[in-house]
């Protein structure tokens, strides 16, 4: 480890003192409460797992005397966000079971299950281990959930080669912690081989060590002309080069990443920078360096600034990368000139190229659930009941149904009609393009609102474009609930992030291709402010822009000051 031992960070010692993530997980599960301890928060997340509870009912709790509600947060790994229809019906079963009736797709293509209790932890993940799902690796100081382009396209090689990649490297740098199945699967053959070096020693985690990573670490394989899973925000990203339908290598990205402290200036956002160009073989080896040099060399003082993109900052992107070539064994080439120039967010019918279609379906900040005007949920169990089709979830936390016959399109569309899903045609692209975590109730990072917040400001925002006449305009709008930026805000056309209580910092110039930060136009807007603040924005927009330029190039272009300025402040 880069910091010597008198330095570290509490949950330093808290891995140190774990034998592998096993802590005292165990015992706690038969201690009669309804939470976990604060050394076994830390590596419960390991699992997949946060404790939260509900702060909505904490007031009444305190009321009546009484603490916090234990629930349990639960968020499954998934990489390229494919699974089958039997095993979302059980995802389906489980949140209806022991969760609170809802499921949640995530901005990393995965689901998230809330409200589960304690006790009902270990249920949960022997039913997904029955239908080949885990939740290993969806969280904690590992890498996470593995992001790629979900497009079902068939007899495509380079659709079908980065996909196959995204499985091969989330099995690769999976944990190997026999730890999971002994507490959690209640299963004391841990399925793993023994691994022992030349004397006999044994390496339990051969990538991630004793210690694991300083902080969580993120990975993302795109095409040049489909980046659809914001490459340039993972800490890892992979641009796959291809000519003639053939990946020829991938351009590698490092330092990305969203999270930041706005009382703290050492914080920030950042975008990932061109590191190396490698080919298709040598991938996963460079993938490797990368993730032992932040390993070895990621602060482990201060998790504020632990993630890969400090390091590569601190240490200089020269100097990082010769300490990558020194992990890997040989010198690594320039990047190659190649880089993102189109976003696919796979919405509406698509010829998949074997005869059938695949349809991608707005999921309004990814909630599934059945509400009272529209029976989302329900509509999602007849399709997979009676239609069986590939279920494939993307960075925009959408759902495309795949394997839809020709003489099937109308049956999927009289299904979801049926229950009142709007079908993607017919929404808005204010809708389309936005984005939200899901902060309170029950993210314990929340400072304010944003899944329960944003449908209404989309809601009074969309009526404000069409009247502008720029309903047509394609616009990214994510907003978080805390500075944290898991709904990507800070790369979009317009971030809002919770900044105090119902009040937001609102960015503005980042771009729908994801490969450019954004800047702070406004801090504390107040939250029945947003909308008429970007009504002005808009309307400055439609008057003084450039002819086919974006939203986002325009405040880009106009920067911070001019705007302010144009819009009357």
């Amino acid at each position: 480890m880069a910091s010597t031992d008198n330095k570290l960070s509490p949950v330093e010692g808290i891995k140190d003192e774990s034998n592998y993530l096993r802590g005292n997980i165990e015992a706690e599960f038969a201690d009669g409460t309804d939470h976990f301890s604060k050394e076994s928060i830390q590596l419960i997340k390991h699992f997949g797992m946060y404790q939260q509870d509900d702060r909505d009912a904490r007031a009444a709790n305190r009321a009546k005397g009484g603490g916090k509600d234990y629930i349990m947060m639960i968020r499954t790994r998934l990489p390229a966000g494919l699974l089958t229809g039997k095993q979302l019906m059980e995802e389906l079963d489980l949140c209806d079971d022991i969760g609170n009736g809802t499921l949640r797709i995530t901005s990393r293509q995965a689901t998230q299950f809330h409200g589960i209790q304690k006790g009902d932890v270990r249920q949960l993940m022997q039913r997904m281990k029955g239908v080949g799902l885990t939740t290993l690796g969806a969280c904690g100081d590992v890498n996470r959930n593995v992001m790629c382009c979900p497009a079902p396209f068939k007899n495509n090689q380079l659709h079908d080669q980065i996909q196959q990649t995204s499985f091969a490297i989330a099995d690769h740098f999976a944990p190997r912690t026999g730890a999971y199945r002994e507490i959690f699967l209640q299963d004391p053959e841990t399925g793993e081989k023994t691994r022992v070096d030349e004397n006999g020693n044994e390496i339990v985690e051969p990538i991630y060590g004793k210690h694991y990573l300083p902080r969580k670490f993120k990975m993302g394989i795109c095409l040049p002309e489909d980046n659809c899973i914001d490459v340039y925000t993972q800490d890892l990203g992979m641009i796959a080069i291809h000519e003639g339908g053939k990946i020829l290598g991938y351009n590698i990205l490092v330092g990305g990443g969203m999270g930041r402290t706005p009382s703290a200036d050492k914080t920030y956002p950042a975008l990932g920078m061109k590191l190396t160009y490698v080919s298709p073989e040598d991938l996963i080896g460079v993938c490797e360096a990368v993730v032992k040099v932040q390993r070895d060399f990621g602060n482990r003082e201060d998790r504020k600034v632990a993630r890969l993109k400090y390091t590569v900052r601190n240490m200089g992107l020269p100097e990082f990368k010769k300490k990558v070539e020194e992990y890997f064994g040989r010198e690594l080439p320039e990047p190659h000139e190649a880089d993102v120039t189109d976003f696919d967010d796979h919405k509406g019918w698509s010829a998949q190229g074997d005869g059938k279609w695949f349809y991608g379906l707005n999921v309004e900040n990814g909630r599934i659930a059945d509400f009272d005007d529209c029976k989302l949920k329900t509509a999602i169990r007849e399709v997979c009941t009676t239609l069986n089709p590939g279920i494939h979830f993307t960075g925009h936390q959408d759902i495309i149904f795949s394997d839809i016959a020709e003489e099937d399109k109308s049956k999927l569309e009289e299904i979801l009609k049926k229950h009142n899903v709007v079908l993607t045609e017919e929404i808005s692209n204010t809708l389309r393009w936005s984005m939200a975590c899901v902060a309170w109730p029950t993210c314990g990072l929340s400072i304010t609102e944003s899944e329960r917040a944003l449908p209404g400001m989309v809601d009074d925002l969309e009526k404000e474009v069409a009247k502008l006449g720029l309903q047509d305009e394609k616009f990214t709008l994510r907003m978080t609930g805390c500075p944290n930026g898991c709904a990507r805000p800070y790369n979009s056309d317009i971030g809002l992030v919770g900044r105090a209580k119902e009040k937001y910092t609102m960015f503005l110039g980042g771009r729908l291709l994801g490969n450019r930060l954004s800047y702070i136009y406004k801090d504390m807007v107040p939250a029945d402010e947003v909308v008429p603040e970007l009504v002005k924005v808009f309307t400055v927009f439609k008057e003084q822009r450039n002819e086919g330029e974006s939203l986002g190039d325009f405040c880009d272009r106009l920067g911070q000051e001019k705007l302010l300025e144009a819009t009357g402040g």
